[in-house]
């Protein structure tokens, strides 16, 4: 049977440290020998659907036609769905747990086209466990799709409008406070926001932690910003970020995924200094 499909695209918080990434990628080449695999990355923070989800949305604009396998599953083994998306005009699907982590990419590429429940048995390996559906259920579709099996004889078609939403933080303007969440810190300490370039006020703009006031310039590049300094800059997701030069703005700022900062406009003919304020993040009584 052709197929139009050659590579997989595969993300999941599996790590390195063990076996899991090197099994599910033989898994696939023993099914489909001819298969392309590339690593989006494994190291996605342990059940963390939110943080898999805004990756997977970050990369999926970029990544080559075909398959792509995503596996965040803190509920494997439970009645939430396994399926595959197929989207666009079928130049790739998406296929990992209903649970949140593939919606947001779905909708980046458009918005699906159908959707399958991976109910057929004869397209997955038989086995005692119902822990690692990324190697019994996922990794099988994924390698058949390559096959030229077609979607539909995975499983059952099902209402593309009932997947699984993610939850995704929504900025607000509450009067003059615009309040932000911090969505992602990468590894260079860049503090990534829920906002867009055109939500930011015009004025100038501070932070102030822990009584320390900070200004932050609005730059076009790293080596634009100051210094000892910060700088709003929009990333290469098309949000803004807070960076500082060749450092940690993270750790300048002790801030963690899931803060809340207040972003305050700023009246340059008042002589009134607003800041942006990071709150601290409540912990569970």
């Amino acid at each position: 049977m052709p197929s139009r499909y050659k590579t997989v695209s595969f993300l999941s918080d599996f790590g390195t440290r063990d076996e899991f990434v090197g099994v599910v990628h033989s898994v696939l080449h023993n099914i489909a020998p001819q298969i392309d695999v590339i690593d989006i990355t494994h190291g996605i923070p342990a059940h963390d659907v939110r943080a898999g989800s805004l990756a997977l949305a970050r990369s999926v604009e970029y990544l080559c036609p075909g398959i792509v396998l995503a596996v965040v599953d803190p509920g494997v083994g439970t009645e939430r769905k396994k399926i595959a998306v197929e989207v666009g005009e079928g130049e790739s699907v998406l296929i990992g747990p209903d649970n949140g982590l593939l919606a947001p990419a779905v909708a980046m590429v458009g918005g699906p086209k159908r959707v399958i429940e991976l109910t057929n048995l004869d397209f997955q390996l038989n086995g005692p466990s119902t822990t690692f559906d990324g190697r019994d259920v996922f990794a099988p579709a994924a390698a058949h799709l390559v096959n030229g099996v077609d979607i539909t004889e995975l499983g059952e078609v099902i209402d593309p409008n009932g997947l699984v939403p993610a939850l995704i933080p929504v900025s607000y303007l509450d009067g003059e406070t615009l309040h932000t969440e911090v969505l992602w810190i990468d590894q260079y300490g860049n503090i990534q926001l829920n906002i867009g370039p055109e939500d930011l006020p015009q004025d100038e703009l501070q932070i102030k932690i822990d009584d320390q006031i900070y200004s932050v310039d609005r730059v076009t590049a790293f080596e634009q910003i100051s210094d000892g300094g910060l700088g709003f800059i929009v990333n290469s997701t098309g949000l803004v970020e807070i960076a500082a030069l060749r450092s940690s703005a993270a750790n300048e700022l002790r801030a963690s995924v899931g803060d809340s900062i207040q972003i305050v406009r700023t009246s340059r003919d008042s002589g009134i200094s607003t800041p942006v304020v990071l709150q601290p993040k409540k912990e569970n009584s």
